[in-house]
């Protein structure tokens, strides 16, 4: 999944339920339950440090700010949004990124104490990393696109 997609499933958790240590336990969980899906990955085996960290920002810069421009739009039309609804989405946003985060330590970083972990992220996903089945094209991407419309309107709507 893209970070875009994972942040706003993210945003969902953190909206709806209390206590981080739930928000961060579940944002983790559903990380990897939405990884066993068919998805496109806008990374390969030859991409560059450089390339990888414009593709990282311009993903999550993307989720952050349909997140921000949508709870602006609760905000202005309920007033509802507290201090406490915005660190729990926050919680819920950050942890659900932080396995990809931990993954490309080690990829990228060669972080040896995180090989278990990455080995276990890479297990996870029904298809082998850079396989065709995770190219970046349409057919691949359904599954993201999907799951972050449903993100959009939960985190609108209800």
């Amino acid at each position: 999944m893209i970070l875009t997609t994972h942040a706003l499933t993210g945003a969902v958790i953190g909206k709806n339920l209390d206590g981080p240590y739930l928000i961060i336990i579940v944002s983790i969980a559903i990380h990897y339950l939405m990884d066993t899906l068919r998805h496109g990955e806008y990374l390969n085996n030859k991409s560059s440090t450089k390339e990888t960290l414009w593709k990282v920002f311009l993903d999550i810069f993307a989720g952050l700010t349909i997140i921000a421009l949508i709870l602006y739009y609760n905000y202005n039309t309920s007033n509802n949004l507290n201090s406490f609804n915005i660190s729990n989405i926050s919680l819920g946003v950050f942890f659900s990124m932080f396995p990809d985060f931990l993954t490309f330590l080690y990829w990228k970083m060669n972080f040896k104490f995180l090989k278990k972990l990455y080995d276990f992220h890479t297990w996870i996903h029904k298809y082998p990393p850079f396989s065709p089945q995770r190219a970046w094209n349409f057919q691949n991407s359904i599954n993201d696109l999907f799951i972050s419309a449903t993100a959009i309107v939960l985190l609108l709507f209800f």
